[in-house]
């Protein structure tokens, strides 16, 4: 799974990137300063592991990761290749969802690329561009697909030709994509295949100055009253502020800091979680003495896709697998207590696997 961060030039993101990640893009004050986009692998924080490690004594403790990437600032005039619009666009096109910064801080030292701080503003140039270029994808497509669907009584033809005129009657009137609602798994899969840029779940991070960083601003007000109607989230964070809490070397220095902010969790801890939840990715767990991993699953999955994580050759040969909840495991304190209270489910190919479920599958291939 692969998250973009996207913005206009000088919000935060290559700032926001750097904490995230230990890739270190280039963080400087005027556009186009990130030019290539630029990947890191982000741990997800899970407590769980570390409270399993301390009865398990594994060799090593694996998290979750999921894959984040800092791209280039867009601007006006990206969908028409104004900038590096086009190689920015594509960047996206990529990833699965999209982690749009906004600029809500005032500072008279970093140069805004429009003059102004208005993160409304902000937030619907990009939004335009995306729009624009999804647009043009629609309308390409409709070209290729209207004769079938009209003349040849193509049954998929017709579908795909519908979707394609709901698409971009949403387009057309500034909306993104994804407010045009799905009506079958049939659509479901052809909006996949179509790629486009405003399909794409959408996490709004309102990047704000230190004193705003526990209870926001007007500005994030602003945001949150613009996207109240779209099927997206937003978060507050402090760029700054994790750059600073990232230059600390101990666990209770950043305690410290967080709790003087007024912060229970680091902002960055709030967004890859957040990324995950986006994402619609769940967590099971697989614990013995070698070690304690995390394994990333989409939620609604059944046993065998999720035994199809670890190994193909599992989700093949599936047989059952035994599941502990993670609850039980920590009340008995190991596996062998959990099986003697009869707390160890057996579960067959149908059963749905939950988040922070303790896997172990039984196969034969």
């Amino acid at each position: 799974m692969k998250a973009g961060i996207v913005g206009l030039p000088n919000v935060g993101k290559s700032t926001l990137f750097n904490c995230l990640s230990s890739a270190k893009a280039q963080a400087a004050n005027f556009p186009f300063c990130t030019i290539d986009a630029q990947m890191g692998q982000i741990s997800v924080p899970d407590e769980r592991l570390n409270r399993l490690a301390e009865i398990v004594h594994p060799g090593r403790i694996v998290p979750a990761v999921c894959d984040i990437v800092d791209i280039a600032g867009l601007v006006k005039g990206a969908s028409k290749g104004e900038g590096l619009g086009n190689q920015f666009l594509g960047n996206i096109r990529e990833c699965d969802a999209i982690i749009h910064v906004l600029r809500c801080f005032d500072n008279g030292n970093i140069v805004h690329v429009d003059g102004s701080v208005d993160p409304v503003r902000d937030k619907e140039i990009i939004d335009t561009e995306l729009q624009l270029k999804d647009l043009e994808t629609v309308e390409s497509r409709m070209k290729r697909v209207e004769k079938q669907a009209q003349v040849g009584g193509d049954k998929k033809a017709k579908m795909e030709f519908d979707l394609l005129s709901r698409y971009k009657s949403a387009l057309e009137q500034g909306k993104s994509a994804r407010v045009v609602e799905l009506e079958n798994d049939d659509e479901v899969a052809m909006s996949k295949q179509m790629f486009l840029l405003t399909t794409k779940p959408v996490l709004y991070v309102c990047n704000v100055d230190d004193a705003s960083a526990a209870t926001g601003n007007a500005y994030v007000d602003a945001v949150r009253e613009a996207i109240k109607d779209e099927d997206a989230e937003l978060m507050i964070i402090s760029a700054q502020t994790e750059a600073d809490i990232a230059e600390l070397d101990s666990y209770e220095e950043k305690q410290m800091f967080l709790e003087d902010m007024g912060l229970k969790q680091s902002g960055c801890d709030r967004l890859i979680n957040a990324i995950y939840h986006l994402l619609n990715l769940q967590t099971f767990i697989t614990a013995g003495p070698m070690e304690v991993k995390a394994w990333t699953f989409r939620k609604g999955w059944k046993a065998p896709q999720c035994a199809g994580v670890i190994h193909t050759d599992f989700e093949k040969g599936f047989i059952r697998a035994e599941v502990i909840k993670y609850e039980d495991y920590i009340k008995y304190g190991s596996e062998a207590a959990v099986r003697e209270a009869g707390k160890m489910g057996v579960e067959g190919k149908e059963y749905v696997v939950q988040d922070g479920d303790i896997m172990h599958f039984r196969f034969n291939v």
